[in-house]
């Protein structure tokens, strides 16, 4: 008798909430972030916010680009625990339809990101504003509120993005090896050498939302988009050699 979807659901919630190594990197989504927004805010928020040219929406999601790199590692630690010591094969057995299993490991993933992600974009924002003085920004502000919901998007889309990209080469190691040295580094040292181009980016793109005015020809949930898009194709390449390869 096949096992129920919620059922399944259940299986994957427990098993990846029960491993240190994947809840921890959940949680440092929240941490870092909060870490760097206090870091920041307290030392040169006042300062930077005084400049003529300021982005305030920027500077407040600012730690997100240090979030991120907690999200990638928990879309990738995730999904890799499955390929070590066998754990694919007694997934298996209990859920021989590679498909749902999928599903469900990648929904869960991507819930759990969601909701940190929400939770951690509103809170350093918040927190972020108390460091600033007479140059503090409200939710009413124009590009806040859409930055805020966009923000925690954002995280889970680079978390299934990471984990569609383990589920491809069954190895968290190589995909932490190639997607943060990517954001970290080789993004910016593209976007240098590619104009235009840069903005279609998976990081670069879905990053537009946290601008008030977003630079180049694309709007922030356009670039919200493209992001969707190359976490499409990683789930999707993650989902056919799930079916595909052998456990």
């Amino acid at each position: 008798m096949a096992m129920p979807i919620t059922a399944v659901l259940r299986s994957e919630w427990v098993k990846i909430t029960s491993l240190r190594s994947v809840t921890g990197t959940l949680t440092a989504i929240f941490a870092v972030s909060l870490g760097v927004t206090v870091l920041t805010s307290s030392t040169v928020g006042q300062a930077e916010a005084a400049q003529t040219h300021a982005d305030p929406v920027f500077s407040a999601f600012y730690a997100l680009n240090f979030g991120q790199i907690a999200a990638i590692s928990f879309g990738a630690t995730a999904v890799s625990s499955e390929f070590l010591n066998g754990a694919l094969r007694i997934s298996l057995a209990a859920v021989p339809r590679r498909g749902l299993l999928y599903a469900a490991k990648i929904s869960v993933i991507g819930g759990l990101a969601l909701v940190v992600g929400l939770v951690t974009s509103f809170v350093i924002f918040v927190i972020g504003q108390m460091f600033t003085g007479e140059y503090a920004i409200g939710l009413r502000e124009p590009g806040v509120a859409r930055a805020a919901f966009g923000g925690g998007v954002y995280l889970a889309l680079m978390a299934l993005l990471a984990a569609g990209l383990t589920a491809t080469l069954r190895s968290a190691v190589a995909v932490l090896s190639v997607l943060i040295p990517f954001v970290l580094i080789a993004s910016f040292v593209m976007g240098d050498a590619l104009g235009a181009v840069a903005q279609y980016l998976p990081d670069r793109a879905g990053q537009l939302l946290l601008h008030q005015d977003p630079p180049g020809n694309l709007g922030p949930w356009e670039g919200l988009a493209i992001t969707a898009g190359w976490t499409t194709l990683a789930l999707v390449l993650g989902w056919w050699t799930m079916r595909n390869r052998d456990a």
